[in-house]
């Protein structure tokens, strides 16, 4: 059973524009706590809209000739330490669903929804103690263009997210405090996802992962348009 995991995403200051050094600051405080440098990783999003009758895709804010029982919109996962399998969700309807990987493919070639943005987070991975530390950007694919920073926290002991939750608090407020003597123009935000509206249960699964990229990526998106 996967272990719990919290992501928290980089609020900056009022007026200051996102770049890569808060990024190597953020790594920095990882290897300042102990923790060691354990390769790379990347989980990519991708916005799908569905297709109406003649190809094309529903424009935002119109139905189109689309099949009635299909959602307009839904967001595929592909999460890092799941290469084999694919993650749908329908934030309308709160639902996520498991697929293989292959998902992708087969939605091309039913028409049914066209892939119009990708984005990717990537970066590098920090083992300290009973923790992993991945803290990485959030960019376009096929582009160096920064849309946000973001890290996942993973507590390897436990898998329930009700009694994982004070270690995970304490973890949290001493990483705010390291960051916080870096003087840096922001700090990260955890923001808590609503797994029972999901119908997902207090033992933590890739599902949640998927979840919680889904919240994250809806926070990041309302910083950079504020």
């Amino acid at each position: 059973m996967p272990a719990v995991k919290w992501l928290m995403h980089w609020h900056p200051s009022p007026g200051v524009t996102l770049n890569s050094q808060i990024l190597l600051e953020a790594c920095g405080c990882a290897e300042s706590l102990g923790g060691v440098k354990d390769g790379r990783w990347k989980t990519s999003i991708f916005f799908y809209r569905a297709m109406t009758r003649d190809g094309a895709a529903v424009p935002a804010g119109q139905q189109g000739q689309q099949h009635p029982d299909l959602p307009r919109e839904l967001l595929g996962v592909a999460l890092h330490e799941r290469p084999g399998l694919y993650f749908s969700i329908v934030r309308a309807a709160r639902l996520v669903l498991q697929a293989d990987a292959a998902f992708p493919q087969v939605m091309e070639k039913l028409q049914s929804y066209k892939a119009r943005v990708a984005l990717n987070f990537e970066g590098f991975q920090y083992q300290l103690g009973d923790f992993c530390l991945r803290i990485g950007k959030c960019a376009p694919n096929n582009s160096e263009s920064l849309r946000g920073i973001m890290m996942e926290v993973e507590y390897y002991p436990l898998s329930s997210i009700e009694k994982s939750r004070a270690i995970m608090e304490d973890f949290f407020d001493i990483w705010q405090e390291t960051v916080a003597k870096k003087s840096l123009p922001g700090h990260f935000i955890h923001v808590e996802s609503n797994f029972s509206e999901y119908g997902l249960s207090d033992q933590y699964s890739f599902q949640h992962t998927a979840v919680q990229y889904a919240t994250c990526l809806q926070q990041l998106m309302a910083t950079v348009r504020g």
